[in-house]
Formats: structure tokens, C-alpha cells, sequence
């Protein structure tokens, strides 16, 4: 086990929490490579993801409209902006070689918003790309634990 490497991609995930959960959301646009993929399916066995139906299946510039839909105040499901925190463990690095590293974690996050708090858990693979002594997000796979059943409307970004 590469501890070095754990410790890297361990220390990037948790930024990019830390980014969400506080709303800096321009940054967290730089952390992906420009044809990264957020994809949150419904279907939790699901591969084939360009040709089924995802919560989330989203390019750059849907990445972009996302961002701007939860912060221009205009759309119902983000109004009141929710507020998140989030705890990523359980990091694995499932591959890796000179250019790539493929990480899996567990993310448990609460969402506060409207008097209610809400709980959501999932498992999350993520594909990196080394990019000047850093990493840039190629590919966020969400898989929430109870995706196929009933959720409520998820109005910010996991």
C-alpha cells in the first residue's frame, strides 16, 4: 500500500468537501478536468451510464448551470441555499499508474435546510488525473445507497 499516495488523494477529496460544504464553488469548478463527469445514477448497479436515466450526468457546462442554479437564488429546490456537511472515510485506491489514480471513499452528509435535517449516504469512486504535483477530478461517481428509492429534492452538490 502506497501511503504517500493515500495520504495525497485522501488530503484532495477532503479539500473538495471542505469547498462544497462551505460554498466556494468556482474553485471547486477548477478542480475537474474540462471533459470531467459528475454522475449520480439511479439505478445502483447500473454501468452504462451515458444511456440511462442519472440524477446527475453532468459535463462541464452542466457543471457550470448547476453551480449557477444553486447560487443564483432563482430556482425553488436551492432556495434556501441548504447547508451541508459532509465526512468522506473508508478511502481506497482501487488503481493508479503515472497519469491516473482510481479512489474509492464513503461519504456520509447532512443537509440542513427548510427546519429539516437530512441524511445521505453513498459510496463515491473517483478518478483523478495527476496535474502539477496536484490532481484534477476526470470522473465523480456517486452511488447513494438508496438511490432507487423515493428521495427528497437534492437542491446542492454532493
Amino acid at each position: 500500500m502506497n501511503l504517500n499516495l493515500l495520504n495525497e488523494v485522501t488530503a484532495f477529496i477532503w479539500q473538495e468537501g471542505d469547498m462544497l460544504d462551505h460554498g466556494e464553488f468556482d474553485a471547486w469548478l477548477d478542480l475537474w478536468m474540462e471533459k470531467g463527469t459528475y454522475i449520480i445514477p439511479i439505478d445502483p448497479h447500473e454501468q452504462d451510464f451515458e444511456n440511462t436515466l442519472n440524477y446527475a450526468y453532468d459535463d462541464a457546462g452542466m457543471r457550470q448551470l448547476r453551480v449557477q442554479r444553486l447560487t443564483s437564488g432563482e430556482s425553488i429546490s436551492t432556495s434556501p441555499q441548504p447547508r451541508t456537511v459532509r465526512t468522506l472515510s473508508r478511502f481506497r485506491v482501487l488503481a493508479e499508474n503515472a497519469q491516473q489514480v482510481t479512489v474509492r471513499c464513503a461519504q456520509n452528509l447532512r443537509e440542513f435546510r427548510k427546519d429539516s435535517l437530512k441524511h445521505y449516504s453513498a459510496d463515491i469512486v473517483y478518478e483523478l488525473e495527476r496535474d502539477a504535483g496536484t490532481f484534477k477530478i476526470q470522473r465523480k461517481l456517486i452511488r447513494l445507497i438508496n438511490s432507487d428509492d423515493t428521495l427528497a429534492g437534492i437542491g446542492y452538490i454532493l
